[in-house]
């Protein structure tokens, strides 16, 4: 999001919390990648200690598994793809104040049905339900929570959910039965999970509408408008950049045209092509294209081009779980 990953905005709020240990729970296919782009947490004044998930056993799994870093302090669970915009200052100190067993962080949902959903009375939680067919309200679980030792014991009193996972709202409910106190907030400032390709479009437009003026890059015979960030290294040529966006160091905007809402990251390059509303990751060229690219995702190391006009056909190297539109 805005050139930056989802889980770094996620650790600098805990940071900003006065969270100083930070555990990051990661999969056996993914935990080098983030251990690489994490590191040991120093440049983000926390200490980082990576706990190993050897199967994907749901949420109360992911937490039964952190046991022994988490020891019996109090601790906050944050969803690694989740965003919060005012971040988690306020709810830590309400947290530390209150001395629930348990706070949980809900939102208003348009459609609550795909969503954790909790019922309130006087106040306070008094039922779950996971992703519920007829939901009794819109009040989604945004994916914050804060956690006595006492969690513990209700992710073990619980068993697989249908899809086989250890359920996160099945272990707090186990804990309202068990007359633990379980404190609701609502989020009021947005809220993202930035699980699909649409939401990370959204969390990047959201980020990127309180960026301010930046140019640290090059910008030769070109116009730059709104709010624009380029990085030292990049270099704008004969370009039309118009903000809000965010063109990463390294990147080559030759001849293009860039739009609001787009992040083009590091040593990308951009080649009489127009992209608006997108996000462009590190290391990938887009180049020649007749049409504006709008309202996509392009990984890293990716290349896209016109291939030879005659015979005209599509030809494509798709990545697993991609999606593509032919507009």
């Amino acid at each position: 999001m805005a050139n930056k990953p989802v889980l770094f905005y996620g650790i600098e709020a805990m940071a900003a919390a006065g969270i100083t240990e930070v555990g990051i729970i990661v999969a056996p296919e993914t935990g080098s990648e983030i251990r690489q782009a994490v590191g040991d947490g120093s440049e983000f004044g926390v200490e980082i200690t990576y706990v190993d998930q050897a199967e994907p056993l749901g949420l109360a799994h992911a937490l039964l598994t952190a046991e022994a870093f988490l020891r019996e302090e109090p601790f906050v669970m944050y969803l690694g793809d989740n965003l919060l915009r005012h971040g988690i200052v306020r709810l830590v100190d309400t947290f530390k104040a209150d001395k629930p067993d348990a706070l949980i962080l809900l939102t208003p949902v348009a459609d609550p049905q795909n969503y954790g959903v909790a019922e309130l009375t006087d106040g306070r939680v008094s039922r779950l339900v996971e992703k519920p067919a007829d939901p009794a309200t819109d009040l989604a679980l945004v994916g914050v929570y804060m956690f006595t030792a006492a969690v513990f014991e209700a992710a073990r009193s619980i068993g697989p959910s249908g899809r086989g996972e250890l359920e996160i709202t099945d272990a707090i409910q186990a804990m309202v039965d068990s007359g633990a106190r379980v404190d609701p907030h609502i989020v009021h400032g947005w809220w993202k999970d930035t699980g699909r390709v649409q939401d990370m479009l959204e969390a990047n437009r959201l980020i990127l509408d309180e960026v301010s003026e930046r140019l640290e890059g090059e910008v030769i015979d070109s116009q730059v408008e709104g709010r624009v960030v380029v990085e030292a290294g990049a270099r704008v040529e004969r370009s039309t950049i118009r903000g809000p966006a965010v063109i990463g160091a390294g990147a080559r905007i030759t001849d293009a045209f860039i739009g609001p809402y787009t992040a083009i990251g590091k040593e990308v390059t951009i080649d009489r092509a127009e992209l608006e509303h997108s996000i462009v990751l590190e290391g990938s060229t887009v180049r020649d294209l007749e049409y504006r690219v709008e309202a996509s995702l392009i990984g890293r190391n990716v290349q896209i081009g016109r291939g030879p006009t005659v015979p005209k056909a599509y030809r494509f190297v798709v990545g697993d779980n991609s999606e593509i539109a032919i507009l």
